[in-house]
């Protein structure tokens, strides 16, 4: 009896453990904030496209999003954005973070940000990010403290006058497992 009850156990395994799972960019809203003296800006885009795999209780995220995908209302100045952060040259963002599977049912996940932007890569470390879950699609907002600096574009300038080095990015996306 022993013996069948270990089998059964053997065999019952793969139920309870956890599969490989996939992940979709449902829905995303990103805006940049740009500080001057004068004024402030924001630019958004809903363009974000992402995936995430899960294996062996690891995961893997990558969000991508075009660079002139960004409105700020102001089509001149999306331009210059344009040129100020080579977007002809590198027109796609990239983000890809990497997190334990267990996170994903904490409310606040924290993670390292590999970003590419403007020709450059930077990684952010430890960055915050709330979740709340709901069925299948987990929503995640944050910020990310982008610099104009850490990705070494010219600040632009307005009478002479350049913006604040600061450019956070507010992320507010819903990722649903397949």
């Amino acid at each position: 009896m022993k013996r069948i009850a270990a089998v059964l156990l053997f065999l019952a395994l793969p139920m309870f453990a956890r599969a490989d799972t996939q992940w979709i960019l449902k829905s995303s809203t990103l805006t940049y904030h740009v500080t001057h003296p004068l004024h402030e800006v924001e630019g958004v885009s809903h363009a974000a496209r992402g995936e995430g795999k899960c294996h062996a209780g690891e995961c893997d995220f990558l969000v991508a999003v075009t660079v002139k995908s960004f409105n700020s209302g102001d089509s001149n100045r999306d331009l210059h954005m344009l040129q100020v952060t080579k977007g002809a040259e590198f027109p796609i963002i990239t983000v890809r973070f990497h997190l334990p599977q267990s996170a994903l049912s904490e409310k606040t996940i924290h993670c390292d940000l590999r970003i590419h932007f403007a020709g450059q890569v930077v990684t952010y470390k430890q960055v915050g990010f709330q979740q709340t879950i709901q069925g299948n699609e987990h929503q995640i907002t944050g910020t990310i403290p982008a610099t104009v600096s850490d990705f070494k574009i010219n600040p632009p300038k307005l009478l002479m006058v350049p913006i604040h080095n600061q450019i956070p990015v507010d992320v507010d996306m819903t990722w649903q497992e397949e």
